[in-house]
């Protein structure tokens, strides 16, 4: 049986000190001896959100606790419903359980993924169906369960939480790439599935801070948010999750998969935003408590 790494590493307090929970799901790079792609591990980093956890890891110094994902992207996306499945990908082209396809299949990104940005493909063969069950059942299942586990704990000890699935994205679209190939990306894209995964006040938050930092901000253009925003959110409840992206060109370069100079600034620029996140669910959790 080929060895597995761990799904995931945890920051943070243990149990929830914070209303906040951050995730980053495509921050891994330890490759599974059972990948068989016929890409290097060099390329087959196009797809990870590099440094993510690492930018956001401060926040855990203010109690926020941090779920950092440890497999690759692109050996499973764990921001995919599990019945997202890419049928062109499989030996049998049918998936014999739930299909859910998002339409990332199109792109090549489904739950495995097929292509990298690029247009590359990432196999020279067919994949059996048992063999992405058993990256399901390693990765992407304890991955999900931990996440939801969190905000679960987090909204039964505060009443409300609040939720940021943490990304980053190329700083231009490849052949693949959402909104087009060649389209240049702003600063931030806050997703909110279009505001059906937390109220527009907290998207407003987040968009005005780092607006008034002086960054480009869009909002749902083109990334809106998948899978792990869409499961664990439910407004109407008080459970808000939104989905931030960051262009890569803010703290790395994209050819080397390298920090630059600026990586340190944005870090702290980030805990800035943590820090007002956090100062708005302290007025919204008073303000909730004295209209009770």
């Amino acid at each position: 049986m080929p060895s597995a790494p761990a799904a995931f590493v945890r920051h943070g307090p243990a149990s929830p000190q914070s209303p906040l929970v951050l995730d980053s799901p495509h921050s891994g790079f330890d490759f599974p001896d059972d990948f068989g792609s016929i890409l290097s591990e060099f390329d087959l980093r196009e797809g990870e959100d590099c440094f993510v956890d690492q930018l956001y890891l401060p926040a855990t110094e203010r109690g926020v606790g941090l779920i950092a994902a440890l497999a690759p992207r692109t050996y499973i996306d764990l921001n995919r419903h599990v019945g997202d499945v890419d049928l062109d990908l499989l030996e049998s082209g049918r998936w014999p359980e739930a299909h859910v396809p998002s339409g990332k299949a199109r792109l090549g990104k489904a739950l495995v993924w097929r292509t990298l940005d690029d247009g590359r493909p990432i196999y020279d063969r067919k994949l059996a169906v048992d063999e992405v069950r058993r990256r399901i059942d390693r990765f992407h299942r304890p991955y999900h369960d931990e996440v939801r586990e969190r905000i679960a704990a987090t909204y039964a000890r505060f009443g409300r939480s609040w939720h940021i699935n943490c990304h980053s994205m190329n700083a231009v679209g490849g052949a693949q790439g959402e909104g087009g190939p060649g389209r240049a990306r702003a600063d931030f894209v806050v997703g909110d599935r279009d505001g059906t995964t937390c109220d527009a006040e907290f998207t407003e938050l987040v968009r005005s801070t780092l607006a008034g930092m002086g960054y480009d901000v869009r909002v749902n253009d083109p990334y809106k948010g998948v899978e792990l925003v869409r499961a664990y959110s439910n407004p109407a409840e008080g459970r808000m999750s939104l989905q931030l992206e960051i262009n890569k060109r803010l703290y790395m370069d994209e050819a080397t998969r390298t920090r630059n100079a600026n990586f340190e600034t944005l870090q702290r620029q980030l805990q800035g935003l943590v820090d007002a996140v956090l100062d708005y669910t302290t007025s919204a959790l008073r303000a909730q408590a004295v209209a009770r």
